[in-house]
């Protein structure tokens, strides 16, 4: 089973990323583009077979290491 987390930044954090690549395809002509926020997707391969289990294993991976929970939402998508 996989297991894909999104992390992104949470509402209300500066993005100075997204800022930068705003601007970008601003300079670029693209100009349809009215906010710009950068995340990270990480795909995990699980040995488990359990959903349940695989979720809290997942969470806690989240919760731990994978984001920053004060700063960063994520969301968990089993596969």
């Amino acid at each position: 089973m996989k297991a894909i987390v999104n992390v992104s930044l949470k509402a209300g954090v500066l993005d100075s990323q997204g800022k930068a690549v705003h601007h970008a395809l601003d300079s670029l002509h693209f100009n349809g583009v009215s906010d710009v926020r950068v995340g990270k997707q990480i795909i995990l391969k699980l040995d488990e077979t359990d959903n349940t289990k695989a979720m809290a294993d997942v969470t806690k991976m989240c919760e731990e290491l994978l984001a920053n929970t004060v700063i960063e939402d994520y969301e968990i998508e089993l596969v």
